[in-house]
C-alpha cells in the first residue's frame, strides 16, 4: 500500500514540485549571490520526489 501511494504522488505532483525547484535553482545559479540558494533547491527537489 505504502509503494501506491508513493507512485501516486509522484506522478500526481511531487514530479512537477521537484522540476520546478530545479528550475528555481537553475535560475538562482546565474548569479554568484544566488548559487548557494540554488544548491538547497536542488535538495529541495530531490525532498518532493517522495513524501
Amino acid at each position: 500500500m505504502r509503494f501506491l501511494g508513493n507512485l501516486a504522488w509522484l506522478l500526481l505532483g511531487g514530479l512537477v514540485i521537484a522540476m520546478l525547484w530545479m528550475i528555481a535553482g537553475l535560475m538562482l545559479c546565474v548569479t554568484i549571490v544566488g548559487i548557494p540558494f540554488g544548491i538547497q533547491c536542488f535538495k529541495l527537489a530531490g525532498f518532493q520526489l517522495a513524501p
